[in-house]
């Protein structure tokens, strides 16, 4: 059951790195597959900047993202540690080493949080990010779990590096700075949707994501659109209901 999910996963990744390629909506897909996947509860994805600074891309719940911000804000946690290494980085009982990250342990627990795991986006010497998966109970994961985790990690990162570079860094860099920059644009168009049809932030996403899939269009476009309130959204503008799953 489990092979034929990751084959599927698989297709799925490759096919959306075509010509209309969406990072963040990539990324997304991706944490929430590696909770479909793997025994997690939440997965959270920071990529880096031209100046190798990380900002939030995914996550797969609110409390992920919270616990994301607050994990960069206080420069405290695995996925740095991850991220500035290039390996990966696990804590089975975050209970048990609270000296570890001692602000991420403590806002990491009253999240729910028990365990978590930081697996590498990286290509070679490449180091793009990071993702974080996070546990509700206690124990690591297994050999077969971390090596998904990190064949879909690196299933992303190629697909990112490869997207139209066609070998120059300058336009992989490029590409994750504009990535991240969408990345504004989405969070205020969540924001727009969620007050406009008094729906919870997380709802407005799903249907900001929803509505670009269905219309074959970017991620970035319909945010840009929702927030800027043009005509050619104003069937989502007016309907903000969330899909059925």
């Amino acid at each position: 059951m489990l092979e034929r999910q990751l084959g599927e996963t698989f297709v799925e990744i490759a096919d959306t790195l075509v010509a209309r390629f969406d990072v963040i909506d990539l990324l997304h897909f991706l944490s929430e597959r590696c909770v479909q996947l793997l025994d997690v509860d939440a997965a959270g994805v920071l990529l880096a900047d031209e100046r190798g600074t990380l900002s939030l891309a995914a996550a797969s719940t609110e409390q992920a993202r919270m616990l994301e911000l607050f994990q960069l804000q206080d420069e405290e946690g695995p996925c740095l540690d991850c991220f500035h290494s290039g390996v990966r980085v696990s804590c089975g009982d975050l209970g048990l080493e609270p000296q570890r990250w001692p602000r991420f342990t403590e806002a990491a627990r009253e999240r729910g949080f028990a365990a978590v795991t930081a697996v590498p986006l990286r290509l070679g010497e490449a180091r793009l990010g990071a993702m974080n998966l996070f546990r509700v109970t206690t124990g690591s994961l297994g050999p077969e779990a971390l090596l998904v985790a990190q064949a879909l990690a690196d299933m992303a990162t190629i697909g990112i590096v490869n997207e139209r570079a066609h070998g120059r860094a300058e336009l992989v860099v490029e590409q994750l700075q504009g990535a991240l920059n969408s990345r504004t644009v989405i969070e205020q168009a969540k924001g727009v949707l969620a007050e406009r049809g008094r729906i919870s932030v997380s709802d407005a996403f799903t249907v900001l994501r929803s509505y670009a899939r269905d219309h074959n269009r970017l991620l970035s476009q319909v945010a840009h659109a929702v927030v800027e309130q043009s005509p050619d959204v104003a069937d989502l503008l007016g309907t903000t209901t969330p899909p059925r799953p």
